[in-house]
């Protein structure tokens, strides 16, 4: 048993390191609790220490059981530890360099022989002695020495018998590793530092089997492949329920939808990651990539909420069943429907409203388009239910590109927009076909996309950069009173609205009417869901103008598409097209809210307008109730667009009135001048009525051309307020 009494400060004992050294020590503290002292050792220069348990320091050193004796190791002991370049000598914490002690019988001993006294010269305590002494020596010592050493026979008594502790001490100097084991010779410092070093290796042995794995399932060398496997993770999670043909239909005055389309083979071809997903019939989650400042990759999935939600496997079929479909009986009924396809250039609206595509963008199968199928069930419903009911069907097809409409059925003539002496929207000279199926339904939709407007655009090399409108008419056939009205929209690209800042003036003139009509358009489908009588700002836009019958009366339907992309490139335009489609009917993860009406009451503002034009009322409206959308310097931009609207028409009307004058101003003129061919003619009539024709057409073209230096002006100064708007944002 280990009487931890014998440990005193002070006292030399021998200690063994970790790779196997033996030396003297000098301990510096005693921890009974722990069973554990502290040694310390003075090494190259510098005082070195240890916790070494109290069970190790009694395996090496025996004597300390057997009591103080005086010239014993308690009185004084010298240990000796031998190096290749350097020999230390440690006695009570002294050191001094010395030679390598003689072997038996050899050497500066004053005895010789086996089992004398070894005795060696200190440079600074002179002689040292001690009959029972072993010398330990370092492993760092030459093979010759340390087996020298270890052959060495131990010291005798007088009566040749070798003491218990001697033989141990004997033992100790031929296997030096083997006294103590390595887990009771090493302090409690060494196993915690040896414990993390074990879990270190066991964290990177992980790390190297995930590695392994990872790129076995993912390819590394791409960049955004974390994030494609932490969208993975993410999913790994969830439970999904998508929306299939078996689930109720539930009718919504405002219903919005959202339509997420696969990977197309552009994005598949530059390894695109998708972004989204859709886990059930409601939701839709969107993994937005971000990057920390030391470059740690993330996710922030971002949750929406909305009436139908369709995942990448939607068939056109379904979505139709739940979009468009259950608007079909609301035109039988003397009501307004109105369905919109809204999100980014290329994200399926067209694939959508018009028909999949085959064999290429330039094969449209029309047939499986919202089109055609709402042309089937209104001819299956006029043929069955509404049999007896006395409708005709008609059709028109339109566009409203840069603030103006044109008729796609028509050579695409422009045409005007006017409010009748009945405050109705009147659109003067649209043509609109009668049709018996839904065949000619197809043969319109596809002669209208043939002649829409689009182009390169800053977003995309093929963008829409006009709202298509095709409708689909019901009349009386006896007095051809409009019955009802189904409106299919196809919008521009939501990404043209951010082109109001472009260095060209058509873009920037497309872009701010999308804006414009975006914005109204959400206004005016959450007016149609609030109360009775409040104000429609539908004269902001010329979409919501032409739309103004839609979003009035109990009978009236919307229904909202928005088409979202993928890929990870896409992510910021399917985050504004949800927080866009998010407004128009806020959901929020709570229950239902049937068009949630808007935080400002728009009716008492429009009192207070004042004489400001009715399109910039109406626009002063949509940024009051949009203040985080239209800024300033926005409102003010989107006011002279207004003016040189109104200003550009103005003058293109006076310009055909002049050409009409003129022809009949040069009627007058070769009547006039054919009098002066007469032989007695009035010389002062003629002159009379010269001077008053010539005055008239003067004061026409005065006016004329002070309307186009103004006009001149608008466009200058359009200019001048985009470019503030650009130098701004840059700030």
């Amino acid at each position: 048993m280990m009487d931890m009494s014998r440990m005193k400060i002070g006292i030399n004992v021998d200690i063994q390191r970790t790779d196997g050294r033996i030396h003297s020590a000098v301990i510096s503290g005693v921890n009974p609790e722990a069973k554990s002292v502290t040694v310390e050792w003075f090494e190259r220069g510098e005082t070195k220490g240890k916790e070494i348990e109290a069970e190790a320091i009694f395996s090496l050193n025996p004597h300390l059981g057997e009591g103080s004796k005086p010239g014993g190791r308690e009185t004084h002991s010298s240990q000796s530890q031998l190096n290749d370049d350097d020999d230390e000598e440690y006695t009570n914490g002294s050191v001094s360099p010395t030679e390598p002690p003689p072997l038996a019988g050899k050497g500066r001993g004053k005895k010789g022989g086996s089992g004398g006294t070894v005795s060696y010269r200190s440079s600074n305590r002179g002689t040292v002695s001690n009959a029972q002494e072993t010398p330990r020596f370092s492993n760092r010592g030459s093979a010759r020495s340390r087996q020298s050493y270890a052959t060495r026979p131990p010291a005798t008594q007088q009566n040749g018998q070798a003491s218990n502790g001697q033989a141990e001490v004997a033992e100790v100097a031929k296997k030096p590793g083997i006294p103590v084991p390595a887990d009771r010779r090493k302090s409690n410092c060494v196993k915690e530092v040896e414990r993390i070093e074990q879990r270190r290796k066991e964290r990177r042995d992980k790390q190297v089997a995930i590695k392994e794995q990872q790129d076995v399932e993912y390819d590394t060398g791409d960049p955004n492949w974390q994030f494609a496997a932490m969208i993975k993770e993410f999913r790994a999670h969830l439970e999904y329920r998508p929306l299939t043909s078996s689930d109720p239909i539930v009718n919504h005055q405002i219903s919005v939808c959202v339509r997420c389309r696969p990977l197309n083979k552009k994005e598949c071809a530059k390894k695109e990651v998708n972004v989204l997903t859709v886990p059930n019939k409601e939701n839709v989650i969107v993994h937005e990539p971000k990057t920390k400042v030391d470059l740690t990759k993330y996710l922030e999935n971002q949750n929406f909420r909305f009436d139908y939600a369709f995942d990448e496997n939607a068939t056109n079929e379904i979505v139709y069943r739940y979009t468009a479909k259950p608007l079909v009986d609301c035109i039988f009924e003397s009501g307004m429907a109105t369905c919109f396809a809204y999100g980014q250039t290329g994200s399926g609206k067209t694939h959508t409203m018009g028909g999949e595509f085959t064999g290429g963008r330039g094969q449209q199968e029309c047939a499986k388009g919202i089109y055609c199928l709402a042309a089937r069930d209104v001819f299956k419903l006029l043929h069955t239910k509404f049999k007896k009911a006395d409708l005709v069907v008609g059709s028109s097809f339109f566009e409203i590109y840069s603030g103006k409409v044109f008729d796609l059925l028509n050579k695409k003539q422009k045409l005007r927009v006017l409010e009748d002496h009945k405050g109705q929207v009147q659109i003067v000279g649209l043509k609109e076909e009668v049709i018996t199926s839904a065949d000619d339904v197809l043969r319109l939709v596809a002669h209208g996309n043939n002649v829409r407007t689009s182009g390169v655009t800053s977003a995309n090399q093929h963008s829409s950069r006009s709202h298509a409108v095709f409708q689909i008419i019901l009349r009386k056939k006896s007095t051809s009173k409009l019955h009802g009205k189904f409106s299919l929209i196809d919008l521009a690209g939501n990404e043209r609205g951010k082109d109001t800042n472009s260095s060209d003036r058509q873009t920037r003139m497309e872009g701010a009417e999308i804006n414009k009509s975006l914005l109204a358009l959400k206004e005016c489908i959450r007016a149609l869901g609030r109360k009775a009588g409040a104000y429609l700002p539908f004269r902001a836009s010329k979409l919501t103008q032409v739309l103004r019958d839609s979003f009035i009366g109990d009978k009236s339907r919307t229904c909202m598409i928005s088409m979202i992309s993928p890929g990870m490139g896409c992510c910021e335009h399917t985050l504004n097209t949800l927080r866009y489609a998010d407004r128009v009917k806020e959901l929020g993860p709570g229950g239902r809210v049937e068009g949630k009406p808007a935080e400002i009451d728009l009716s008492d503002n429009y009192n207070n307008m004042g004489a400001m034009s009715p399109q910039n009322s109406a626009l002063a409206l949509l940024k009051t109730a949009n203040q985080d959308e239209v800024t300033d310097e926005m409102m003010t931009f989107h006011e002279k667009v207004n003016h040189m609207q109104e200003l550009e028409e103005e003058i293109i009307d006076d310009h055909k009135s002049l050409i009409d004058s003129s022809q009949k101003w040069l009627t007058e003129q070769k009547k006039l001048l054919k009098q002066s061919d007469e032989v007695d003619y009035d010389v002062e009539a003629y002159a009379k009525q010269l001077d008053s024709l010539l005055g008239k057409k003067i004061d026409e073209l005065v006016l004329l051309r002070e309307k186009v230096t103004n006009f001149r002006k608008d466009i200058q100064e359009e200019e001048t307020l985009s470019k503030n708007m650009k130098a701004g944002k840059k700030k």
